[in-house]
């Protein structure tokens, strides 16, 4: 089974949690603060983890930014704040998924197994064959079984959802895909993000393919309607 890190500096918050996905069969690694997660997590890297946003020592954006400079192991975000610009700020870093405290722990369930549901590879099948192919667009391969894709035979690292929202694009290049579908692309049906979400994670799509080449251009924005692969 999967292995689940938390991170929270609320002890009860920590022993529930680990009880409540231990019940469910998941390994969980636990840590009171950034600081000390941030070396167990490099070390021991686990499957998916769950950050709390408010801790001593290093908080849990402090503790993305880090992991992201290494790392696109999925994220989940717990944060008792109510400010929207933190969510998008986390988005922007490349967190998978934001809950907010209170939660249920069913809640917190079905996110964790949405998400990991979105990095574990589905075995191959009639329906689904076809997406899992290496897709290749002019400078563009993406190996979904793998999760790599190269612009240029060089790698680029992506998040999962980043991963999904440029397959949906690149599959048919010069269609215009709405955000809604973009959503429907990248997200489990029990996750629900507002538009803000998809133009953040195109940003950092861009701002990555740009690191390795600057004359990127191939994700198109029409405003009022959505996104494009460019046509070659």
């Amino acid at each position: 089974m999967p292995t689940i890190a938390l991170v929270d500096d609320d002890r009860n918050i920590l022993t529930s949690l680990r009880m409540v996905l231990e019940a469910e069969g998941y390994k969980t690694q636990t840590y009171n603060d950034g600081a000390s997660a941030l070396g167990g997590l490099a070390s021991n890297p686990p499957d998916l983890a769950i950050l709390d946003i408010k801790m001593p020592r290093m908080d849990g954006m402090e503790l993305l930014r880090r992991l992201r400079q290494k790392s696109e192991m999925p994220v989940i975000f717990l944060t008792s704040k109510d400010e929207e610009i933190d969510e998008l700020f986390g988005l922007k870093m490349g967190a998978d998924d934001f809950i907010r405290k209170p939660f249920s722990q069913r809640l917190l369930i079905e996110r964790v197994k949405a998400v990991l549901r979105r990095v574990q590879p589905r075995e191959a099948s009639a329906a689904t064959v076809e997406s899992t192919k290496t897709l290749e667009r002019g400078k563009l391969k993406m190996d979904p079984e793998r999760h790599t894709c190269l612009w240029e035979e060089r790698p680029v690292t992506l998040t999962v959802t980043e991963f999904l929202i440029l397959q949906a694009l690149a599959q048919r290049p010069g269609v215009v895909k709405s955000r809604d579908a973009l959503m429907d692309a990248a997200y489990d049906d029990q996750v629900y993000v507002d538009d803000r979400t998809i133009d953040s994670h195109i940003k950092r799509l861009r701002k990555k393919f740009k690191a390795v080449d600057t004359n990127f251009d191939v994700i198109e924005t029409l405003y009022g309607v959505g996104y494009r692969f460019k046509e070659a």
